[in-house]
């Protein structure tokens, strides 16, 4: 049996926690599988930054990226890797490059989802350039924000078409705040989105591969608490739908890893903001979810590597446009979309591999994470955030909602797979 050395590399900027954590557990996994005809065996790199001949072979299977999509000589280092060496790298590069929030809501409106009323603003300021002014004269028309405000009903959100992490967003409740809000916006390009008021539920669903998390998520507390830590605080039918939708927002774009936060007024979720494929993924603001996005990084990650799991360079949109155009209830078309999903991220086979080769992951990860290993990681990203006279309280308040997780779910497992 031929024996492969399977690698998966990290492409980090400041993460601490996490890889940390991800090192150690597939450390500990001590995996030695037999495979596809294959005997393999796992290890895990940090990936470096330094100067590349664009022939140079990538020594990856798979590629973790926490980096490119804001750092551009990885991003090219990527893209190379993509083509040249056909490394599997999660997420799309190319995808995650040109699809930012607005494209992401023109796309799911095509679909049919619920997104609400959006427009977009042209900035208030511009970088000059040789031909701005000739093209604005040209063509630059004048408007009214308070038409605008009118038509699209107070209050609404103003927040940059592209970006994240709540960078730049302004609730409008009036004109006032409106002009205000435009002035202070520079050259920014921005969308106006009507507001989901009221609203019963805020949920942030986290898809990593077909691994689904729901999150009871509030935006107005402090970033440690933004995360709650209900748990199966959804019925079966609202479940359903948050996965349905997420699963197709990521299979669409082409991302493995990304986030879809969504609103419940009336009984309908109102997808929101779902561009957001590189989550945030370290223990001050997951805390008690930590250890669920650190065992999906590890299945998803081994499986794709084990699998030799081909890298989709194309995004093919044409089968989600055919549903979308057919005469059935969207609750059908989204189901059907989330077929689509399935099928690209091969849910079924993951399932089986979990099972079989990562059964033991369960029971090494409710040990891993009482460990001393854990709480210095802990340490380690607490004390690089908060003040000095903070660093004590925060690293145990976290390491003891990671505790809560093992008492709760931890020492459960996952029968199913995951």
């Amino acid at each position: 049996m031929a024996e492969r050395k399977v690698k998966i590399g990290l492409s980090l900027g400041a993460d601490i926690c996490w890889p940390i954590c991800y090192e150690n557990l597939l450390n500990d996994l001590r995996l030695d599988i037999n495979h596809g005809g294959e005997r393999l065996t796992f290890s895990s790199e940090r990936v470096t930054i330094e100067p590349f001949n664009l022939q140079q072979d990538v020594s990856y299977d798979v590629v973790i990226d926490r980096l490119t999509h804001w750092y551009s000589t990885s991003r090219e280092w990527i893209k190379k890797g993509i083509l040249l060496d056909d490394l599997y790298v999660y997420n799309n590069p190319w995808s995650l490059q040109s699809n930012e929030k607005h494209t992401s809501y023109a796309a799911m409106m095509r679909l049919g989802l619920p997104v609400p009323e959006t427009w977009m603003l042209p900035p208030k300021a511009y970088e000059d350039s040789d031909d701005l002014q000739e093209t604005l004269r040209k063509y630059a028309r004048m408007f009214s924000l308070e038409d605008i405000g009118s038509q699209l009903g107070y209050p609404f959100f103003m927040k940059p078409y592209h970006g994240g992490g709540w960078k730049g967003v302004s609730k409008i409740d009036d004109l006032a705040d409106f002009q205000r809000a435009y002035d202070e916006s520079g050259t920014e390009v921005m969308n106006l989105q009507s507001a989901v008021l009221p609203h019963d539920w805020f949920v942030r669903c986290v898809g990593l591969g077909p691994q689904m998390r729901k999150v009871n998520y509030d935006p107005s507390a402090a970033l440690h608490d933004r995360y709650r830590m209900d748990i199966d605080f959804l019925d079966a039918e609202d479940n359903s739908v948050l996965e349905d939708m997420t699963a197709t927002i990521n299979s669409f774009f082409g991302w493995d890893f990304n986030s879809c936060e969504a609103l419940r007024r009336d009984g309908i979720w109102h997808p929101i903001d779902f561009a957001n494929a590189c989550p945030d993924s370290q223990v001050t603001s997951l805390h008690y979810h930590f250890p669920w996005l650190l065992k999906a990084n590890l299945r998803w990650s081994i499986f794709c590597a084990a699998t030799r799991r081909p890298m989709h360079r194309n995004l093919d949109w044409a089968p989600y446009f055919e549903i979308a155009d057919k005469d059935i209830s969207p609750r059908e078309k989204l189901s059907r979309y989330a077929g689509i999903a399935h099928e690209r991220f091969e849910t079924e086979r993951f399932r089986e591999f979990c099972q079989t080769h990562l059964s033991h992951l369960d029971e090494l990860a409710y040990e891993f994470f009482a460990s001393d290993t854990v709480r210095d990681a802990i340490h380690q990203k607490v004390s690089s955030l908060f003040p000095a006279h903070e660093i004590e309280e925060f690293t145990e308040l976290f390491w003891q909602r990671i505790q809560d997780w093992r008492a709760a779910e931890g020492a459960k497992g996952d029968p199913d797979g995951f």
